[in-house]
């Protein structure tokens, strides 16, 4: 693959990854202001989340979309602003998403799975 094949794949899955992101974003900030609205406590709230199908199944498609976006946007900052070299940044986005994801996975899972 030549590098300008392997930049417009990038490109292209990094716009994919932010529709989905941003229809989940509005999605989460809705139920949020829904559950504050409703006067809902965090034990309610729990209660409603606890063997949830969908719930858990929609942030797993989050966490899966912040796992595509994050690394390709967070390796070209670090090569254009910092100008780190391109494999040192792409080596250092996937461990902060690695990390970013066993974050997303614990919380999902104490709050899905518990």
């Amino acid at each position: 693959m030549t590098p300008a094949a392997r930049e417009a794949r990038l490109w292209y899955w990094q716009r994919a990854s932010a529709m989905v992101l941003a229809l989940c974003v509005l999605v989460h900030l809705a139920t949020i202001i829904y559950a504050v609205h409703g006067g809902l406590t965090a034990g309610e709230i729990l209660a409603r989340t606890r063997g949830s199908f969908l719930f858990g199944a929609f942030y797993i498609v989050f966490i899966a979309a912040c796992a595509v976006h994050v690394p390709i946007g967070l390796a070209a900052i670090l090569e254009e602003w910092f100008r780190m070299p391109r494999r040192g940044a792409r080596i250092v986005a996937g461990l902060y998403v690695a990390v970013a994801i066993g974050f997303g996975v614990a919380a999902l899972e104490a709050v899905v799975f518990s």
